[in-house]
């Protein structure tokens, strides 16, 4: 009878452990998982902002007479392109770039995305920001 009982301790005691890492396992794949979506979405949302600047284009375009059409889609291509480009060197750094001793008015740190490529919700934000 003790032999039983030993032998079904131990093989209770190998289940909750080999449970305990599957547990550990699953924890690990949800959260990768939720990342994995928290980026599609992110990237899904800014990419819908950012075709948002087409829209305005046409609708600029459509306003005008036919031979300034060109004109204001350079216009805006430039002006997106632009806007984009500064946010990258400076935008998101004076808008984010909170040091360990902020001074209230303007950020100066995380200039041209420093530091956000290793960290995948920064870069998420500094995305999804852009786009505006």
């Amino acid at each position: 009878m003790a032999l039983a009982s030993d032998f079904y301790d131990t093989a209770m005691a190998n289940m909750i452990a080999e449970l305990k890492i599957q547990q550990t396992r699953i924890d690990s794949m949800k959260g990768d998982y939720e990342e994995s979506l928290d980026t599609i979405w992110m990237l899904l949302a800014a990419s819908l902002v950012f075709f948002m600047h087409a829209g305005f284009s046409l609708l600029e375009a459509g306003s005008v007479r036919f031979k300034n059409t060109q004109n204001i889609l350079a216009k805006n291509l430039t002006v997106v392109s632009l806007g984009f480009l500064c946010w990258y060197v400076f935008g998101y750094a004076f808008a984010f770039g909170i040091p360990d001793e902020p001074n209230r008015f303007i950020g100066h740190t995380n200039f041209v995305t420093d530091e956000l490529w290793f960290d995948k919700a920064k870069f998420r934000f500094w995305f999804f920001q852009g786009a505006f």
